[in-house]
């Protein structure tokens, strides 16, 4: 009997000391601040989702206005705003490069920016209409200028005045249009005759034609002069 008393004490947990008490209750309060803590965010985002929907509401009763720009936020927030406003049937972009900076712009269906708007804003810049309108205009004209000037190929140069009415004084009107006219090719200089490249006669032949004249003209260097 003994011995099971003493083993039914030996497996008792023993009590917790000072120490282990001190431990879970600084644990229990954590938890508790941590719930809290929880429990205060997620309240915070039900008051500012209520918020955003409100202000989207008005938005869109608003006749005259077709975008909404809204104070920078919090990665937490613009997802807020964008599920409103995704449920509420508009548009909206984030925009800034810091995410402490970023802020959203929301727009409705029928005035949904178009890319050189969002590319502004992109940029930091305000976006102007007026003057996005004239750059568009500039870029169509320069574009058909191109394609006009590829279909009509490559430009002829010409002087910009002639030469003979430049040195008429000098040359006279008619002069090189005449002087041109009288020049003609002469057809023995540099050319040798095809008749020329073609000797058919031996070289026998040859031989005693060149002597033939030699003869000839020694005869005629020993004649004495006439009287």
């Amino acid at each position: 009997m003994a011995d099971l008393l003493g083993s039914i004490l030996s497996s008792m947990e023993k009590p917790p000391s000072l120490g282990d008490q001190e431990t879970r209750r600084k644990a229990r309060e954590q938890a508790a601040r941590l719930k809290k803590l929880q429990e205060q965010e997620k309240q915070q985002k039900v008051e500012f989702r209520k918020r955003m929907e409100k202000e989207v509401s008005d938005f869109i009763q608003d006749s005259g206005q077709i975008k909404k720009k809204f104070q920078p936020m919090n990665k937490i927030e613009r997802s807020i705003l964008h599920d409103v406003v995704e449920v509420a049937g508009l548009t909206s972009f984030s925009f800034g490069e810091d995410d402490e900076c970023r802020y959203v712009m929301i727009f409705k269906k029928e005035f949904a920016p178009s890319d050189e708007e969002l590319d502004s804003y992109r940029r930091g810049e305000e976006w102007d209409p007026q003057k996005a309108e004239e750059k568009r205009k500039l870029k169509e004209l320069a574009q058909r200028q191109e394609e006009e000037a590829a279909q009509r190929g490559p430009v002829e140069v010409s002087p910009a005045s002639d030469y003979k009415d430049k040195y008429s004084h000098l040359i006279g009107k008619g002069a090189a249009k005449d002087a041109a006219h009288m020049l003609q090719a002469n057809k023995t200089y540099g050319c040798v005759p095809v008749a020329n490249k073609r000797d058919t006669r031996s070289i026998e032949e040859a031989m005693n034609e060149i002597r033939a004249k030699k003869r000839l003209r020694q005869s005629g260097e020993e004649l004495p002069p006439t009287s």
